[in-house]
């Protein structure tokens, strides 16, 4: 997308995920990573990275976002969210993306950015296309046989149970 193509407003919710960023690096609570999420032209949230303050490997702005925006809207489900974030999400964030069914995200840096400024993912992305077999960490599969037995319940609740439990109104 072309700079010429991106309205002011997007603009400004981008200026304030940045803004989000820097202020996360002047605190030290985290990276220099910040990330918004907005519906409806009204800012849901706004977190930093939280990493090493956290202690908690998870806590990405991207992440930290969805959570915060989450528990404002009290749903599990972000759809119709637009998410701004001063970097392009990492693996894992982009997984949190979809499962919340954020519908679009807009980004500052790029990856080859974070890689040129010491925060490179390739690692994963490249562990991520292997089998199973053929990674680092090692995947094995045991208690198969009891484990199944959970979803086996889960099929045998009715559609409305399980959407309220998706939708968290259960």
């Amino acid at each position: 997308m072309r700079n010429t193509e991106v309205n002011a407003e997007h603009l400004k919710f981008m200026n304030m995920a940045v803004k989000c960023s820097s202020d996360n690096l002047k605190t030290n609570l985290g990276g220099p990573f910040g990330a918004i999420i907005v519906k409806n032209g009204k800012v849901i949230a706004c977190e930093g990275n939280t990493v090493t303050s956290s202690n908690d490997p998870t806590a990405h702005a991207e992440v930290n976002a969805i959570r915060a925006a989450c528990q404002a809207l009290k749903s599990p489900d972000l759809e119709g969210c637009i998410m701004y974030t001063s970097c392009e999400p990492c693996p894992m964030c982009t997984s949190a993306i979809y499962w919340a069914q954020i519908n679009v995200v807009y980004y500052g840096n790029t990856k080859t950015d974070a890689e040129w400024a010491g925060f490179s993912d390739t690692f994963i992305t490249e562990e991520l296309a292997k089998p199973l077999t053929g990674r680092k960490v090692q995947f094995k599969r045991i208690g198969a046989s009891d484990a199944i037995r959970v979803f086996e319940q889960w099929m045998q609740k009715t559609d409305d149970e399980k959407d309220a439990t998706k939708k968290g109104t259960l």
